[in-house]
């Protein structure tokens, strides 16, 4: 085989990969914001919560040009996941739980001014998984060295058998993919439930600089909430969490994820200067 004849083969896989699955992608309208879209079940739209606007009408942009009002199912800041729900009969896409290796080809199937578009790029990193800076649980680090528009971070990214991995999306300086097991994991409960349960303390911090580290001075106590039941009072310091000293209020709240709801933990803090211990049952956080 010649060099023309591997990369005209190559070309024409890629072609084909594409191909089949767009039509599984849509495109997303929010209040002058453009984003893409596919098919999770029958008439649920799974997008990348970033690039859904906070407020104003979501439409789903189709192959044919037309547009279908959409309602919001549930969003899910921390994991960059969007649910809708719109009356389309675009067929849904089959995730697969695969997880590509550094180096493998990758392909974002998406949607560009309301045209169906492909971006060929390499996996650049595959790792273990990760926690994002609003504390979502991200099951897998996968990141891609592929250039996206805004309008193309919520599509499907591909691997070089046309099994879809994941979701695309912009990251700092980087792409990245929300992988498989993380979107079945958040769309689950955003279907049944409309969002994410979240652990809740029900205490106001501010951080303060101790001479032994850091701590978390109680600025405020929710007076139904699960620290005030335990007996934190305003004004107590939080030293420690479950034995490990505390980094920082940011850190704290990362650790409340859905998996922390119900978890009793110890909380080691100072009260006028003496220690103190409470034992502190994880509520979940109410919503706004």
């Amino acid at each position: 085989m010649t060099d023309l004849t591997a990369l005209s083969s190559l070309s024409s896989a890629l072609a084909d990969l594409a191909a089949r699955a767009a039509p599984s992608v849509v495109s997303v309208h929010s209040h002058r914001s453009r984003a893409t879209g596919f098919a999770w079940k029958s008439g649920l739209i799974v997008t990348a919560d970033e690039a859904l606007a906070d407020e104003g009408e979501v439409e789903i942009g189709l192959a044919d040009g037309s547009r279908v009002a959409a309602t919001i199912v549930g969003r899910d800041h921390t994991t960059d996941i969007a649910l809708l729900r719109a009356d389309v009969a675009t067929a849904p896409v089959k995730l697969a739980a695969t997880i590509p290796p550094l180096g493998a080809l990758s392909i974002v199937v998406a949607t560009n001014r309301e045209t169906p578009s492909a971006a060929l790029g390499m996996v650049s990193a595959s790792g273990n998984g990760w926690r994002s800076l609003r504390g979502g649980e991200i099951d897998a680090r996968i990141e891609l060295d592929v250039r996206l528009r805004p309008a193309q971070q919520g599509g499907l990214a591909l691997d070089a058998s046309g099994q879809a991995f994941g979701m695309a999306v912009l990251g700092p300086r980087r792409v990245l993919v929300i992988p498989t097991a993380t979107i079945e994991r958040v769309t689950a409960q955003l279907e049944t439930r409309g969002r994410i349960a979240r652990g809740y303390l029900g205490l106001g911090l501010q951080p303060v600089r101790l001479d032994d580290g850091i701590g978390a001075m109680v600025m405020n106590v929710d007076k139904a909430g699960p620290s005030a039941a335990a007996g934190i009072r305003q004004g107590d310091v939080i030293v420690a969490v479950n034995d490990q000293k505390l980094s920082g209020v940011r850190a704290l709240s990362r650790t409340l994820g859905p998996t922390s709801v119900g978890a009793v933990v110890d909380v080691a803090a100072r009260r006028g200067g003496e220690p103190v211990s409470f034992k502190v049952t994880v509520g979940e956080r109410p919503e706004a």
